[in-house]
């Protein structure tokens, strides 16, 4: 046999680098984690926190958007404003007298209920102090204001066509707990413009006409005999149709319709638009939060690179072993990049749950449909994988590097 053959034969008989298996690859990895709990731990409560905040965030978003949505489908999208805007001259305009019944007259519309601001101070009793208004406003109501702004009831009754007449009032939400009664007593009354006034009801959240919330609802013969009211009315509440073709013609008719001769002194407003607005804006906090959960994420990150690096010089002996054993540099990166990914998991599942608990806590506290959306518990893991990975990656390829020689030098 001739050298080169002899050569080529103790080649032949190399084993070639065993394979590694998920199973094997997957106890690799956890190896520094299960010898080092405490430091790997800390690590991952980093990862833990930035992955819950940004599950919670996108999370309450969802939630809080389908509240307002369901909540906005249960009253309606058919609900028109017409409020007294100003005149050319700067100065507050007034709608005609005659502006509900015309308004009544417009196809697609099915109710009309107007109001009117009356002059006047609300307080508990003469005894306040008069600059202790709390806000209160009072303001002359028909009678069927409840049911078309989408509210009712929630102590007594409301006015009807006696008590309209009489010294009698309605408290809004607000108004309601501004001035301390939270229920009906008999004889119960407040100082309204100088007079006593009985209060027979308090209604419920107005959330498509707020500014009933704060207001005492008196009736419109009650506010001409006894507060001087001079009958005219500011604001109108249309309900239409309840489709989005006729609420938007008879939009586009109605200041014409309450005011012919100067429609442009007329403001129309669907009450449901400025709710969507209000859901989008307070997009913008989302954005913050996302950013401080990102900022929490970029701190665990560098827990992990730190974790990974100090695991790679305190195991130099065992990757010198692994090495002399036949294990190729490629096994090696993988095992401590593995780690690393494995190590951000550890954080970033349970940050997933904390996330999606504290949603569903929260929601169901405000009365919001649990909606936790699979962007939110995906993006967090993804989140958590190439976190591990990125901050993992030099560590690996570092280990990698380590020659059998230079890791077993220190044995």
């Amino acid at each position: 046999m001739n050298p080169t053959s002899e050569r080529l034969g103790r080649l032949a008989v190399v084993p070639a680098a065993a394979r590694l298996r998920p199973g094997d690859l997957a106890g690799l990895a956890s190896i520094g984690l299960r010898t080092r709990k405490l430091r790997a731990s800390l690590s991952a409560l980093g990862i833990a926190i930035g992955v819950a905040a940004i599950v919670a965030v996108l999370g309450l978003a969802a939630s809080s958007q389908a509240g307002l949505l369901a909540e906005i489908s249960k009253l309606g999208t058919n609900l028109l404003t017409a409020t007294s805007g100003q005149s050319l001259t700067g100065g507050t305009a007034e709608l005609p007298t005659t502006a509900p019944g015309m308004v009544g007259q417009l196809p697609g519309v099915t109710a009309v209920q107007d109001t009117g601001t009356v002059i006047g101070n609300v307080y508990r009793s003469p005894l306040v102090p008069s600059i202790d208004t709390d806000g209160l406003g009072v303001e002359a109501a028909s009678l069927g204001l409840p049911a078309v702004v989408g509210t009712s009831l929630a102590q007594g009754s409301y006015l009807n066509a006696a008590t309209a007449t009489e010294p009698v009032a309605v408290l809004g939400y607000e108004a309601a707990q501004l001035l301390g009664i939270d229920r009906i007593w008999p004889g119960e009354r407040i100082w309204v413009g100088g007079q006593w006034f009985y209060i027979v009801g308090i209604l419920n959240p107005a959330t498509l006409a707020s500014q009933l919330d704060t207001s005492v609802l008196v009736g419109f013969p009650a506010a001409e005999k006894y507060l001087g009211f001079d009958g005219q009315p500011s604001e109108l509440y249309i309900r239409t149709v309840n489709t989005q073709a006729a609420t938007t013609r008879v939009d586009s008719l109605l200041q014409a319709q309450a005011n012919p001769q100067d429609p442009g002194e007329v403001d129309v407003v669907q009450p449901s638009q400025a709710l969507t607005a209000q859901a989008d804006a307070a997009g913008a906090f989302d954005a913050l939060f996302l950013g401080l959960g990102a900022v929490a994420l970029l701190v665990g990150a560098v827990g992990v690179a730190n974790i990974m690096v100090i695991s790679v010089l305190e195991r130099r002996q065992e990757i010198g072993l692994r090495r002399a054993l036949g294990a190729t540099r490629g096994q090696v990166r993988i095992q401590f990049l593995s780690e690393a990914i494995l190590l951000a998991l550890a954080g970033g599942a349970p940050g997933v749950v904390v996330g999606a608990i504290s949603t569903a806590v929260y929601a169901q506290g405000r009365g919001w449909a649990v909606v936790v959306p699979p962007e939110a518990w995906a993006g967090g893991l993804g989140a958590a994988i190439l976190i591990g990975a990125f901050a993992g990656l030099l560590p690996a390829i570092r280990a990698a590097r380590l020659s059998p020689t230079q890791a077993l030098w220190s044995l």
